[in-house]
């Protein structure tokens, strides 16, 4: 039995039921290390006998239990790992932590193999990847582009096939421009859901532990493992983690950069392999997206380094860069150096402008669900930065730097390719907490590209199974029939308590649904009447979490109700009904067979 090309969670799995021992794997990867000649993507490996070791004491194949079992995987050198040195890639920073991260321990605890320490821009400051006074790691497509940073480490040991998933970080992109210039999937979760103690701080308000894979559903499990509240972390919080949906929702409403937002550097390339990347976006959505206007995200992008935010990564290492401000490299002291032309009061006027802008990005939220851009502009060559260390890396945050000052959460996918082969991903961008949503419709798109995994050639594989359309274990099904409809206006009144989409589906013939008087918004109400005596009702049915089923119905006003639904499928949903008293004034709509077909015919 052989170790798969690409050691991902599922061909590692499928090998180990049909024979195949951790020990081989765990040899396999140490060769593959030695093979791939490029010294600059791990700064410390875990010693191979004590890692064959760690192997046999995982015992019988379990991935009920452990579902990382036999997974190689590596970690970003501003990561605490026990035993093995912390270097955020400046030598004389070095310190060997006794813990490791809390986020680590989950994922070895769920039995992936931890392979090593990766490296990145220095203290993870960069876009580049090629700001270390180590050796630069080499893009895994084309060693004379850019790696991508600040995770270039973590980002090339996945692509190369080296470990099935890595850990980065991400304060402007760091967990995303990487993933997308090695054509691999980059997951930058919503803040605060995965415990940032034992990171080495960028920006603390802003970081965020993030995860490299080949495929959508295995950076999403890897997300999943590792997350969850830290009341030691005093940024980590306490947010709904809902599954992936179990489908698209109908009313999926989807933004995409107008004229004015579609910058590329003036590369005709990667414009072509966006253009096609939106092509595959309209055939997954069976429709258009909506243009919008990227201005006051781009406004917000501008604060991360030209505005005080500067003043955050100096004082993360305060202490080290005023003892010791020749440890840094050049381009790293330059950067965190300029914090000193910033006052408090500077601070304080960032944090009020920062506001003004989220205020203006909210309302391009009202109409979408979902942002979707490039990943990253253009590609840039190694070369380009001995001329100019700054601006391409400016250039490569272009659609990234504003995502955590705005608490958004992100996936970069591999989208259609240039026409010279080189990788151009797209990211999808949403609210904190839709994590699930932008893997749902992530893996589509990535599916619908034809791309292959990393630079194995592997070709990306087809999802075992088809995400569940039933309420999971701790969750409750609610059907709703109006306003609260996917792209509707109280939609978020569910997606904010963690609500994720299950299916779509009309009610047995035993309804008749009726236009209330009064609004905004206008609602519908649903009653139940003699068998066959009604119509058919589209719905949507959605899954909570009990407390947030909970704090959902209390909202509910008259004379709306929620009560127990017939569905089409033979399910018995909990859902909307509407108290007869409250029919007075209202019309009979049952013969639209539903709210949305009601709202797009009738004025």
């Amino acid at each position: 039995m052989t170790v798969p090309a690409f050691p991902s969670v599922s061909a590692l799995h499928a090998a180990y039921a049909a024979g195949l021992s951790p020990e081989a794997v765990v040899a396999e990867t140490y060769r593959r290390i030695a093979a791939a000649d490029d010294p600059g993507i791990f700064l410390a490996l875990v010693p191979e006998a004590e890692l064959r070791a760690a192997a046999r004491a995982l015992g019988s194949f379990d991935p009920e239990t452990k579902p990382l079992w036999g997974v190689p995987f590596a970690v970003k050198d501003n990561v605490d790992v026990a035993g093995l040195p912390t270097t955020a890639a400046c030598p004389d920073f070095a310190f060997t932590p006794q813990a490791s991260a809390p986020a680590v321990e989950r994922l070895l605890a769920a039995g992936a193999l931890l392979i090593g320490k990766t490296n990145l821009d220095q203290f993870a400051t960069g876009l580049v990847g090629v700001r270390t006074p180590y050796p630069v790691p080499r893009n895994a497509i084309d060693p004379a582009v850019v790696p991508g940073g600040s995770s270039s480490g973590s980002a090339v040991a996945v692509a190369r096939g080296l470990v099935g998933f890595s850990l980065g970080t991400d304060t402007a992109g760091s967990g995303r421009v990487p993933a997308g210039l090695n054509n691999i999937v980059g997951l930058k979760p919503s803040l605060g859901s995965v415990s940032s103690r034992g990171v080495v701080p960028a920006c603390r308000t802003l970081d965020t532990l993030s995860v490299f894979a080949g495929t959508v559903a295995e950076a999403d499990a890897v997300y999943r493992v590792m997350a969850g509240y830290d009341a030691e972390d005093p940024y980590s919080r306490s947010l709904p983690l809902p599954p992936r949906p179990g489908a698209l929702p109908p009313g999926l409403r989807v933004g995409v950069p107008d004229a004015a937002g579609r910058i590329f550097g003036g590369d005709p390339q990667s414009e072509s392999a966006f253009d096609a990347s939106l092509a595959d976006l309209r055939a997954v959505l069976g429709g258009e997206a909506t243009a919008i206007d990227l201005a006051p995200f781009f406004a917000v992008a501008q604060l991360l380094y030209a505005g005080p935010w500067v003043a955050e990564r100096y004082q993360a290492i305060r202490g080290f860069i005023e003892a010791r401000p020749d440890s840094l490299h050049p381009t790293t002291r330059a950067i965190i150096g300029a914090a000193n032309a910033h006052s408090a009061a500077d601070a304080f006027a960032g944090l009020y402008r920062l506001a003004e802008l989220r205020r203006a990005t909210e309302a391009v939220w009202q109409g979408i669900d979902v942002l979707v851009v490039p990943t990253y502009p253009r590609p840039r060559r190694v070369a380009e930065l001995d001329a100019d260390p700054i601006g391409p890396n400016s250039e490569l945050g272009t659609y990234t730097n504003f995502v955590n000052l705005l608490d958004l959460c992100a996936l970069a996918v591999p989208g259609r390719p240039r026409a010279d082969g080189f990788p151009s991903g797209v990211t999808l961008i949403a609210p904190r907490g839709a994590d699930g949503l932008i893997a749902e419709l992530g893996a589509r798109l990535h599916a619908a590209a034809g791309a292959t995994l990393g630079a194995s050639g592997v070709a990306v594989p087809a999802e075992a199974t088809p995400r569940a359309d039933r309420a999971g274990a701790g969750e409750i099904e609610i059907a709703v029939v109006g306003a609260h409809l996917s792209g509707l206006p109280l939609n978020g009144e569910l997606t904010g308590r963690g609500a994720r989409f299950l299916r779509a589906v009309a009610t047995r013939p035993d309804y008749r649904l009726h236009a209330l008087p009064g609004g905004p918004p206008a609602r519908p109400g649903l009653i139940r009447v003699d068998p066959g005596a009604g119509g058919a009702i589209a719905t949507e049915v959605w899954a909570l979490p009990p407390a947030g089923f909970g704090s959902f119905v209390a909202g509910v006003p008259s004379p709306l109700a929620i009560g127990t639904l017939a569905l089409a499928d033979g399910t018995s949903p909990k859902g909307f009904l509407v108290e007869a008293a409250g029919l007075a004034g209202a019309r009979d709509i049952t013969a639209f067979g539903g709210w949305r077909r009601y709202l797009s015919e009738v004025p």
